[in-house]
């Protein structure tokens, strides 16, 4: 045997080990209780996200799953402690698309890249926005809006619930889609951005579904469309926004809920884990917490969400370059 022949030899027997390994670590997991980190606060949409589903994925796979709430740095200080812990099925996190994702784009000095850092395991809810503008506006439809900020061009505000969110972002977007030179607020929250937006002294924004029915309903909010490639349940008859002619990938794509482990931990349990969030996401009672949260629940599996990761990250790294959003 050449030395090229031992090499080769010597590489396939250690893929062969590794295989094994994993495998037979598999076999035997989980043998004690799985930590799933919440990088946002308790009582908040991700927290009652991670408890949901925490309950029945742990019943079934025989350890509880204990949610920690780290919060800090929005989110990525939570994120990070998962990216920098063992890669061995006992430290999870779930997490928004913009710690997953988008923040790679908009951090200067994000301690973890999502890309490499992270096995991405199952994406559990899409979080679609609803383009509202003011009631008193007279606007009604897309139509409207855009004859609307063509004449008050560069006499708008739009709003969003921080620089850089995907509020921000989609906002951003959709101003350069409208040519409409519209200023940016940014507010600490999502309630202070609506009271503005309700006041009248900033004109549009999107708000999370979650928000946005019951200021619809009470007439105080007129809403133009929604993100994503689905109309909203709580709101059936407002159109997504491709369907009125905004068909740009930014509004197409959505905001995402996702599962997430170290990278490395073994494809195994990384498959396993997934399996249980699936039956777990098809239980009514869990998909009727994740309804009431404003969010869509919609499965992907690991090869599901990792496609999803490289079909949007592109477009959310243009759409953060064209808003001129940047963190430290």
């Amino acid at each position: 045997m050449n030395a090229k022949s031992r090499r080769r030899y010597a590489a396939m027997l250690g893929t062969a080990l590794l295989a094994l390994t994993q495998i037979s670590f598999a076999d035997t997991y989980p043998s004690r209780p799985i930590k799933v980190v919440a990088p946002y606060a308790a009582g908040g949409a991700i927290d009652i996200v991670a408890r949901t589903l925490s309950d029945p994925v742990g019943r079934a796979l025989g350890q509880p799953m204990v949610v920690d709430n780290k919060t800090g740095a929005a989110g990525n200080l939570g994120v990070d402690a998962v990216a920098k812990a063992a890669p061995d099925g006992y430290t999870l996190t779930v997490a928004l698309s913009s710690n997953l994702m988008i923040n790679q784009f908009l951090y200067a000095k994000l301690p973890y890249n999502p890309g490499k850092d992270l096995t991405l395991i199952a994406k559990v809810a899409d979080a679609p926005l609803v383009l509202v503008v003011n009631s008193h506006l007279g606007v009604n439809n897309l139509a409207d809006l855009r004859k609307y900020v063509q004449a008050h061009k560069g006499k708008m505000s739009y709003g969003s619930w921080g620089v850089g969110t995907i509020s921000h972002l989609s906002a951003s977007r959709l101003n350069d889609l409208l040519d409409g030179d519209m200023a940016h607020v940014a507010y600490r929250g999502e309630a202070p951005m609506i009271n503005d937006l309700v006041a009248g002294n900033i004109q549009l924004s999107f708000v999370t579904g979650a928000q946005a029915p019951q200021f619809i309903a009470a007439g105080r909010l007129k809403p133009i469309g929604v993100t994503g490639p689905a109309r909203l349940a709580a709101l059936p008859n407002v159109p997504i926004l491709s369907e009125v002619g905004m068909n740009d990938p930014t509004l197409r794509a959505v905001g995402w809920v996702g599962v997430a482990a170290p990278a490395g931990t073994p494809e195994p349990i990384v498959q396993r884990l997934a399996d249980e969030i699936d039956k777990a996401l098809k239980k009514p009672d869990i998909r009727k917490r994740i309804l009431d949260l404003g969010w869509t629940p919609s499965y992907q599996d690991p090869k599901g969400i990792a496609a999803t990761y490289r079909r949007e990250a592109p477009v959310w790294k243009e759409v953060v370059r064209q808003s001129g959003a940047k963190l430290d």
